[in-house]
């Protein structure tokens, strides 16, 4: 996951946290934490970056938009990065 930037790495952890991943969803999510409009030429080139890395896997539903859902090579990558981010932000609250 170290090789992901920032954008994509918030991509996996949303789509790890919520209940529908379809791709309206995801960007209604990241428009709610980054408070600005996410264009389709920003999302779509991280997930299917996210897709070519097999961290994620796309479904297709009848006239439905996609959905994507993590692999289970993406959801050992996000725990991984959050027992790393754990062992900082726990070491010292007084920081």
């Amino acid at each position: 996951m170290n090789d992901l930037t920032g954008f994509q790495r918030d991509l996996l952890y949303i789509i790890a946290g919520c209940d529908e991943t379809y791709e309206f969803k995801i960007k209604d999510e990241l428009e709610s934490y980054y408070q600005t409009e996410i264009t389709h030429d920003r999302l779509y080139p991280n997930l299917d970056t996210l897709v070519n890395a097999e961290l994620l896997e796309t479904r297709q539903h009848n006239n439905q938009p996609d959905e994507y859902v993590m692999t289970v090579e993406g959801q050992n990558e996000v725990e991984t990065r959050r027992r790393w981010e754990n062992n900082y932000l726990e070491s010292d609250s007084s920081v």
